[in-house]
């Protein structure tokens, strides 16, 4: 069977996905930020997830250097968020309200949930490398509904909010 990227791009846009933002500390401390939807669960004992790091990216030399990481899960009325860290130039960090934890990475104060994790092992896969991440800290909001991604754009939960 043969296809061209784009199919290939917009067949993987039908399935629904959350929105987050990972951040890091850069091996000269500065604070690293991303928008990711390859987020997911990879086990519960021990408290694993992942998500997958472009090697196209600016961040991707710095992210592959750092020993550390924060998923900050996205509430739905987030999306400026999203765009921000999904962006090359900097300048989000301004006015953003964050905390650190133990690890020094920033995590969102009003993310939806939040997972401080150390490097487990990090993953060759074609253009990306997947970054596995053992759970070190998390904090969840048990209201609000999540940020979503489903062809293209953000979408509501039918149901929610």
């Amino acid at each position: 069977m043969s296809f061209e990227s784009g199919e290939f791009r917009q067949a993987l846009g039908c399935y629904p996905t959350g929105v987050a933002v990972v951040t890091a500390l850069g091996p000269d401390g500065a604070r690293l930020a991303m928008t990711a939807n390859s987020f997911t669960s990879v086990s519960l004992a021990p408290p694993l997830v992942s998500f997958c790091l472009d090697r196209a990216s600016v961040w991707f030399g710095a992210f592959q250097a750092a020993g550390h990481f924060a998923v900050n899960v996205l509430r739905e009325d987030q999306a400026h968020l999203s765009d921000d860290f999904a962006r090359i130039e900097g300048g989000c960090w301004q006015g953003l309200d964050t905390v650190t934890w133990r690890t020094g990475c920033p995590i969102l104060k009003h993310a939806l949930a939040a997972f401080e994790c150390r490097v487990h092992a990090r993953h060759p896969a074609g253009d990306h490398v997947i970054l596995v991440g053992e759970v070190l800290g998390i904090a969840s909001d048990g209201g609000g509904a999540p940020l979503a991604f489903f062809r293209g754009g953000y979408r509501r939960l039918a149901g929610e909010g």
